[in-house]
C-alpha cells in the first residue's frame, strides 16, 4: 500500500472512532431524555434534581442544563434559609394584642414599625402561622394585680360581692348574688332571681348605700356582670374602688366563698324549693340568723351584728 492509502485508512479510523462517540453520546442522551420524559419538569428545583440525575448517567454538567433548559448558573444557585424569626415575633405579637385585624392591618402595622417586607413574604409567614383561618376573638381581661387579702379595722371600709347558683324542684335554675362586709361578715344582700345582670347588681349596690353608707372599696371576681362598663363606670363616679382578683384565684376573695360555703351547706343544699319567692323568703330568715344569732369563729364566736 501507499503511504496516502495508509494515511486515509488512518483518518477514516480517527473518523469512525469520532462517530462512534458521538453516537454513543447520542444514545446515553437519548435514554436519559426518555427516563425525563415520564415526569414532569417545570420549577427551578425539579430542573436541578433531572440535571443531577443526567450527571449520574456521565452527561456533562454542560449538556445536561442545556437538555433540561436550565442556565448552569440557576443550577449552581445555593438556597439561603431566610430568617423569619423576628418577623414570626414582631406578628404573633401583634395579633395577640389585636386578635380582630386582619392580614392587611398586619401588614400595614408592621411597615409602619419598620419591617421592610414585601406583602408576599409575610403572607407566607402569616399562613405558615395559620392566622388566616378565622378564629373567634377571646375577650381579654387586663392584669390583675395580686393584692393581700387584709381585714379592714372599720364597717363599709370594703365589700365582698360574689354569685352561687341552684335549681328548682321542676329544674329551674336560679342565681343567688351575695354581698358581705369584710370587716365583721355581715350579709348585706341576698338577691335572688333567674338572671342577675349588671343593671341589677347596680340597683342592689345602690339600695345598700342609702341606708349603710358606700364603701371605699369592692372586691369581686371577674365575672361578666363584674367587669362589665356599666359596673366600672358607676363605681368611678362614686369613688368606690373597684377590686378584681386574678383569674381562677378564688382564695383571693376568701371571705366571700367563706360565706358561700356556709350558705350552701346550711341552706341551698338543706331545703328543696318549688318557686323563687320560697327561695327569697328562706334566704332572708337564713340571712336574719347569720347575722344575728349564729356565732362566727373567725370574730371570736359572736354574730356579725355584735361584733365590733
Amino acid at each position: 500500500m501507499e503511504v496516502s492509502e495508509v494515511l486515509r485508512m488512518k483518518d477514516l479510523k480517527t473518523e469512525n472512532a469520532r462517530l462512534k462517540h458521538i453516537v454513543a453520546n447520542l444514545t446515553l442522551e437519548i435514554d436519559a431524555v426518555k427516563d425525563l420524559l415520564q415526569k414532569k419538569v417545570w420549577r427551578p428545583d425539579d430542573k436541578r434534581e433531572a440535571v443531577d440525575q443526567l450527571i449520574q448517567r456521565n452527561l456533562s454538567i454542560r449538556r445536561a442544563c442545556s437538555l433540561v433548559s436550565l442556565s448552569r448558573s440557576v443550577y449552581a444557585y445555593q438556597k439561603q434559609q431566610k430568617d423569619d424569626h423576628e418577623l414570626i415575633a414582631s406578628l404573633n405579637g401583634l395579633v395577640e394584642r389585636h386578635p380582630a385585624i386582619g392580614f392587611w392591618k398586619c401588614y400595614y402595622r408592621l411597615r409602619r414599625k419598620g419591617h421592610t417586607c414585601n406583602h408576599k413574604r409575610l403572607y407566607r409567614i402569616y399562613t405558615m402561622l395559620r392566622l388566616n383561618i378565622r378564629r373567634r376573638p377571646k375577650r381579654r381581661l387586663p392584669a390583675r394585680v395580686k393584692e393581700p387579702l387584709v381585714i379592714p379595722q372599720d364597717i363599709n371600709h370594703t365589700w365582698s360581692m360574689d354569685f352561687m347558683c341552684d335549681s328548682l324542684v321542676n329544674g329551674r335554675r336560679f342565681r343567688v348574688l351575695n354581698i358581705m362586709d369584710d370587716y365583721n361578715r355581715e350579709s348585706l344582700a341576698i338577691e335572688v332571681d333567674t338572671s342577675l345582670p349588671s343593671l341589677r347588681v347596680i340597683r342592689v349596690l345602690e339600695r345598700l348605700i342609702e341606708y349603710r353608707g358606700k364603701p371605699k372599696a369592692i372586691r369581686v371576681d371577674n365575672g361578666p356582670e363584674f367587669i362589665s362598663e356599666r359596673l366600672e363606670t358607676w363605681c368611678k363616679d362614686r369613688k368606690i374602688d373597684l377590686r378584681h382578683i386574678q383569674p381562677g384565684k378564688p382564695v383571693q376573695n376568701a371571705f366571700i366563698e367563706r360565706k358561700n360555703g356556709s350558705m350552701r351547706r346550711e341552706f341551698l343544699n338543706a331545703y328543696l324549693f318549688h318557686s323563687l319567692n320560697e327561695v327569697r323568703y328562706l334566704a332572708k330568715e337564713w340571712q336574719m340568723d347569720y347575722n344575728h344569732e349564729r356565732p362566727h369563729e373567725a370574730l371570736g364566736f359572736v354574730p356579725p351584728a355584735e361584733y365590733a
